[in-house]
């Protein structure tokens, strides 16, 4: 039974790391903020909670609430920053408006501006 539990651990730990790498490699790679923020938001938080899962099978019971709080916190957080740092990189022009498909953010800054 031991061993299942090494073996599962393992995997999810690795495949966690693997995706923090990914994440890496993208902030690295991606061409301005709102890809990066893509791949730091979505690839970053599957890679941490699957090296919490992985951490939680290795650990006695009493630390696994502690484990399970910060997955709690990193899904909490993580929406919250990446809006907040969204935002501020489109208004100081870091994002390539032109590329963007859908441009809401425009109007409803437009709106403010006019005090509507």
């Amino acid at each position: 039974m031991r061993a299942a539990l090494d073996v599962l651990s393992a995997v999810l730990l690795l495949t966690g790391a693997g995706f923090c790498v990914l994440t890496a490699v993208g902030v690295l790679r991606f061409p301005d903020p709102v890809c990066r923020l893509h791949a730091a938001a979505k690839a970053q938080t599957l890679g941490v909670l699957l090296i919490l899962g992985g951490t939680a099978f290795q650990v006695s019971a009493r630390h696994i609430v502690s484990l399970a709080l910060v997955a709690v916190f990193q899904l909490a957080t993580v929406p919250v920053v990446g809006q907040v740092v969204g935002r501020t990189a489109y208004r100081t022009g870091a994002v390539h408006r032109d590329a963007l498909v859908t441009d809401e953010l425009r109007a409803r800054l437009a709106e403010g501006e006019r005090g509507g």
